[in-house]
């Protein structure tokens, strides 16, 4: 079940919305969230609910026992038990194929007998739940927070519907207080400015991310000798603004609905198109994940205290070698990861010194375009794919056999309009008034009920009359 199917906006969302208001304390209220997350998940991997409920049991306890070891070589025996029961899971159910056909293929260079395996479905969602497990007991062995004491609030905190399929990616401490107590968030405010944020993700998701989606579904898949350079930036274009709009709809849609229910989530995008380096994209650019990366990977490899900048560079590269293959088992990932590295060390080396002198707008395009180009790689479904769409961008031929759609280049110039739209002066109080706003004034209080039923409306006329409702990171 996706944030954006029907199922969920006409059956359960309500539904939910309808006994969660009902219902009175707290601890009833949590219990209902969880058997809610619970059904939320089962109904779309009935089979690896009962893997998450058992190996977040197993961690539970193993997280209760470290901390409660006598002795450091104790602690860092049950703290290796559980990284390794988690990366475990994610390694067996997301990289196990990968390395299986890659150790096939190099037997098959030398003619020998290659290994018989039974491809593993990918349960939905793991990296992002896994990775919260992993950010718990590595804070509850840093000393950061003490282990939970109520096994149902770290089943929940784990399983909570809101973030589980997509995240965004969140520390246990920063929504422990909520967990036990949020009933000072649960005002009408915060009920109606976060219908608003929901309304306004499921707009982005389904008005423009699904549009752009059958654009860059059909360009992607044109032979490659039929495909002229056109064709090809519109195909690329398309699916920049599809994976967007599609994972800042979701998170929007996220935050939304847990600021509904009393949750406050962290903000996971902040218009990175908007940029002027890489280096500013991934601090705008799915941020929790870029949090998560930089406090367990990057700063304990070292961080910027190191010695040398040949260290920083390893580091950084690292770290978006990491970034790429979270993202998906494949070559092109992972090259999408070499990418991005490689103009961070750039960026350190001096290509930030350049950004200035040129200015602001021509360093936003820049980046842009090196961002687009790397989404190349992320969408192919090999390394040598992505290099052969990546040549037919600078043929400059324009032998194009498929017509450009003229409903699609308008859809471009909307979504570059609303990717860039931060650039315009003053544009800040706007996004501050419809996205920010925790108390609001009389005037919002008519116009987001009017705004968000408007939006939702328009939403589930356009997922009734079409069929195609992908999500990108519904994969990983």
């Amino acid at each position: 079940m996706i944030f954006s199917s029907t199922i969920f906006l006409v059956y359960f969302l309500p539904v939910f919305l309808l006994i969660y208001f009902w219902l009175k304390g707290n601890k009833i209220k949590n219990a209902f969230l969880l058997l809610s997350s619970i059904l939320f998940y089962s109904w779309g991997a009935p089979k690896f609910i009962f893997a998450i409920l058992a190996t977040t049991t197993v961690d539970f306890y193993l997280v209760k026992i470290m901390s409660n070891a006598n002795n450091e070589k104790r602690k860092k025996l049950f703290l290796l038990l559980s990284l390794c029961l988690n990366v475990g899971m994610l390694f067996y159910f997301k990289y196990c194929n990968f390395f299986i056909e890659n150790f096939n293929a190099l037997l098959g260079t030398f003619g020998s007998k290659q290994i018989e395996w039974t491809k593993i479905v990918l349960p939905i969602g793991i990296s992002f739940y896994t990775f919260e497990s992993l950010t718990y007991v590595i804070d509850v062995y840093r000393g950061v927070h003490k282990p939970l004491k109520n096994f149902w609030q770290y089943q929940m905190y784990i399983l909570l519907f809101p973030k589980l399929i997509a995240g965004p990616i969140i520390r246990y401490h920063e929504i422990s207080d909520q967990i036990d107590d949020r009933s000072s968030n649960e005002t009408l405010d915060n009920k109606i400015s976060g219908f608003m944020r929901f309304t306004l993700g499921l707009s982005k998701k389904v008005l423009i991310a699904n549009v752009m989606a059958v654009e860059a579904d059909r360009i992607f898949s044109i032979p490659f000798n039929d495909l002229g350079t056109s064709t090809a930036w519109l195909g690329m274009l398309a699916y920049t603004f599809q994976i967007y709009f599609d994972f800042s709809g979701y998170s929007d849609m996220a935050i939304g609905i847990g600021k509904m229910i009393g949750f406050k989530f962290p903000e996971n995008f902040n218009n990175p198109y908007t940029s002027s380096s890489i280096t500013e994209f991934w601090r705008r650019w799915h941020m929790t994940l870029g949090n998560w990366m930089r406090n367990y990977l990057y700063i304990p490899l070292g961080g910027n205290k190191v010695n040398s900048k040949l260290r920083l560079y390893v580091n950084l590269w690292l770290v978006f070698i990491a970034s790429g293959f979270w993202h998906g088992a494949s070559w092109a990932f992972i090259f999408w990861g070499i990418y991005h590295g490689l103009f961070l060390v750039l960026e350190r080396a001096f290509l930030l010194k350049v950004y200035a002198k040129i200015g602001k707008l021509p360093s936003v395009i820049i980046t842009f375009l090196l961002v687009a180009i790397g989404w190349v790689f992320f969408r192919s479904s090999t390394l040598d794919d992505g290099w052969n769409f990546i040549k037919k961008l600078f043929e400059f031929k324009s032998n194009d056999l498929f017509h450009l759609n003229i409903g699609s280049i308008q859809l471009v110039y909307l979504a570059l309009f609303f990717s860039f739209f931060m650039l315009v002066p003053k544009a800040n109080k706007i996004q501050t008034y419809f996205y920010v706003s925790s108390t609001i004034s009389s005037i919002q209080a008519i116009i987001f009920p009017f705004l968000s039923v408007l939006l939702f409306a328009l939403c589930l006329g356009a997922i009734s009359s079409s069929g195609f409702n992908p999500f990108i990171y519904f994969r990983f």
